[in-house]
């Protein structure tokens, strides 16, 4: 009994450094933010971890530099360059803690393979069903 004992504390201590892991990735996740400038710096966006807008600062001078039409589409590739910036340094964040045949961007993005993460079940061991099986030995 004393063997068990240890075995399950020690799958206790497994899961709470796992857990203190996750935690430590997801504060990080959460602090991460990004912000790119145009080269005349008159535009500024800024994202967080998943390409989020946080914040966007217009210098006053922009509005007499740039055309309506100009200026929404610096901020669209202000925010992009953030967003594409804000994803790798995510990925980089995440990657240690992922299967190592995750590809840590596609999971931000949702476009993953999850495969990774499921065990592999043969299909005959899915469609076998032992409801209506008596386990009673009928000597």
């Amino acid at each position: 009994m004393t063997d068990h004992r240890a075995q399950v504390e020690e799958l206790l201590a497994d899961y709470r450094r796992s857990r203190e892991h996750l935690l430590a990735v997801q504060r990080e996740l959460a602090a991460i933010t990004e912000s790119v400038s145009t080269g005349d710096g008159l535009v500024t966006a800024t994202v967080g971890a998943r390409g989020t807008l946080t914040g966007l600062e217009l210098a006053a001078e922009a509005y007499q530099r740039y055309r309506p039409a100009e200026l929404a589409e610096e901020i669209v590739r202000v925010t992009q360059a953030a967003t594409i910036k804000a994803l790798a340094g995510a990925g980089q964040v995440l990657s240690p803690a992922l299967p190592r045949e995750t590809d840590p961007q596609a999971l931000l993005l949702g476009t993953a393979d999850l495969g990774v993460f499921a065990p592999d079940v043969p299909a005959e061991a899915e469609e076998e069903s032992f409801e209506h099986k008596s386990w009673v030995d009928r000597a």
